[in-house]
């Protein structure tokens, strides 16, 4: 039962917060409105240590609102569409996933890094950054500070990948006459949606392909959040058999199972279902856009509880282990590719 007197002063403060972000993402989509909510967030919270009536409506958006966010992502999924177009990058994705993965959970033992903050970052640089990130955190109990580290740390390879990857195509040799190969490179090495879309653009607009590299891209990326769903289930699964073993007795299902995965699925059912009887797909619309905002809301909410000064001085080996991340998912999405004669 959401009691609205105990929220409504750290909601309504946490909104503010993110109707400008909102906007500014709209106007500098390579950054993003989720990073600008963070970061605004964190700067307030300087000056904001004792949040008294607030911390309630606060811990509230950043933990409720942000699974609520992930449920409406799924009207954005189309899955017929997804399963026609999407399949020749499937060995690219997979390839990709694995590769973060064994990267996160080796440098987390080597560089001692706690197991929450090299998950989230090993899932965002892999799936779709800040909504694999907004998925997964409430699945693995990990806390505001994680989550914020590790979106600042997918935040900072976004940019990079959106200014350099352009660049680095034309230095491979992708095609400039078909818009496929850099699309699938983009949609499999580049890890949020905002920062996908604006490196296919760029590459469009060099080589004059109107949207043929971003229809491609974004697709591949819709292909890719597609693995939120097996990853956080495993990892539910994993944290009861951990919990249970440390308890030595069972553990709630229903309070550790991550039940708005599965409103997720049913969403991206429902979309599927009802386009294909002949509803127009752009119906969905308000429901994608309204995540977004939801997204940026609780990223707001999540900057709040953050101290910023102690994210700067444990921020070292998050960006190495964010790096490592990076440059393998990169490399491992150009060689498949030249295995699979696309590039």
């Amino acid at each position: 039962m959401i009691h609205i007197a105990k929220i409504w002063k750290g909601l309504l403060l946490s909104l503010l917060i993110a109707v400008p972000s909102y906007i500014l993402g709209l106007t500098f989509p390579i950054i993003g409105g989720p990073v600008i909510a963070i970061v605004a967030g964190m700067i307030i919270a300087i000056f904001f240590k004792e949040k008294g009536e607030f911390s309630e409506g606060i811990k509230f958006t950043s933990k409720k609102v942000l699974q609520w966010a992930v449920v409406l992502l799924g009207f954005g999924m189309n899955l017929s569409v997804v399963a026609e177009t999407g399949m020749q990058s499937l060995p690219i994705i997979l390839s990709t996933i694995m590769v973060s993965l064994l990267t996160a959970f080796i440098l987390s033992k080597l560089l001692r890094i706690e197991g929450e903050t090299a998950t989230l970052i090993g899932v965002g640089s892999s799936i779709c950054g800040g909504s694999a990130i907004a998925a997964t955190a409430p699945v693995i109990g990990a806390d505001d500070e994680t989550v914020a580290q590790s979106v600042s740390v997918i935040f900072l390879f976004n940019v990079l990948a959106a200014i350099i990857f352009p660049i680095l195509g034309r230095a491979i040799g992708f095609s400039t006459t078909d818009g496929t190969p850099f699309g699938i490179f983009a949609g499999t090495a580049v890890n949020d949606t905002s920062s996908v879309t604006a490196c296919a653009s760029t590459w469009d607009s060099m080589w004059n392909l109107g949207n043929a590299t971003l229809d491609k891209a974004v697709t591949v990326k819709l292909t890719r959040t597609l693995a939120i769903i097996p990853i956080t289930l495993a990892l539910a699964l994993m944290r009861i058999r951990k919990e249970g073993a440390e308890k030595g007795s069972s553990v709630s299902m229903r309070r550790i199972f991550p039940f708005f995965i599965i409103y997720f699925v049913l969403a991206s059912l429902a979309t599927t279902i009802l386009t294909s009887i002949g509803l127009d797909e752009s119906l969905f619309s308000p429901f994608k856009n309204l995540s977004k905002f939801m997204i940026v809301l609780a990223m707001g909410a999540i900057g709040l509880n953050t101290d910023i000064i102690k994210l700067v001085r444990t921020g070292g080996k998050p960006i190495i282990l964010g790096l490592s991340c990076w440059v393998l998912i990169t490399l491992t999405s150009l060689f498949m590719q030249h295995m699979m004669n696309l590039i």
